[in-house]
């Protein structure tokens, strides 16, 4: 019986997304909605007020890593990989939209496509994103994860992926998870190393693009390039 009642609240649960999308729905229903293809045979509302209670909000457990998730949330592996995958999908998604080799011919565009590329990032990590000569998009490559503490670490890298992805012209990127979109000195630094070890290769830096959020910080739209 109960399970009856738990397949027959699923699918009115399903068919009302259906026929109205996401919009009408409460956290834990989005999070009730999206546990039944990890929790098959359980109330899974029950869950989701258990997550949404133990992390705060709903950002805040799709934020959360696995290990995390299974520890605090006491969920299975497969539940806690269900719900990270999320900010990394809709990552992927978005990026997708851009197109596959999106020109990237101005500061906005480039901060238009670059802030998509640290969606559900919240640690620090470092792009070089790869332009060939009509300023399209090679190759966005993730080169550096975690803070930036070993300047001259960065030229090296950043030369060798150059190189890999034929670039005609490098964009720099990384974000302030912290929300502060103002470069450091160590930022600055950073890209006058990178710009003068690409230089020596006939390869310019075109911008270094800090992300915060849905917000960017250009230093070419700066005069810092």
């Amino acid at each position: 019986m109960a399970e009856n009642l738990h397949s027959g609240h699923r699918e009115k649960l399903k068919q009302r997304f259906i026929e109205e999308g996401l919009e009408a729905f409460e956290d834990h229903q989005v999070l009730e909605l999206l546990l039944f293809y990890a929790i098959p045979r359980k109330d899974t509302n029950e869950i989701a007020h258990r997550l949404i209670k133990k992390f705060g909000t709903l950002e805040a457990i799709f934020d959360s890593t696995p290990e995390q998730l299974m520890s605090l949330g006491k969920v299975s592996k497969n539940t806690a990989v269900l719900l990270t995958m999320v900010p990394e999908l809709a990552r992927k998604y978005m990026l997708l939209k851009q197109g596959r080799k999106p020109v990237l011919d101005s500061s906005s565009k480039a901060g238009e496509y670059i802030t998509k590329l640290f969606i559900g990032r919240n640690y620090e990590a470092f792009y070089v994103c790869c332009l060939n000569s009509q300023n399209q998009l090679n190759y966005a490559a993730l080169v550096h994860e975690g803070t930036i503490n070993e300047a001259p670490v960065y030229p090296r890298i950043i030369v060798e992926t150059a190189l890999r992805y034929q670039a005609n012209s490098v964009i720099l990127a990384h974000n302030h998870p912290g929300g502060s979109l103002k470069p450091s000195s160590a930022d600055i630094e950073v890209t006058r190393r990178i710009s003068e070890a690409l230089r020596a290769i006939s390869i310019r830096v075109v911008d270094h693009i800090i992300v915060s959020g849905n917000h960017y910080y250009s230093f070419a739209e700066n005069g810092l390039i």
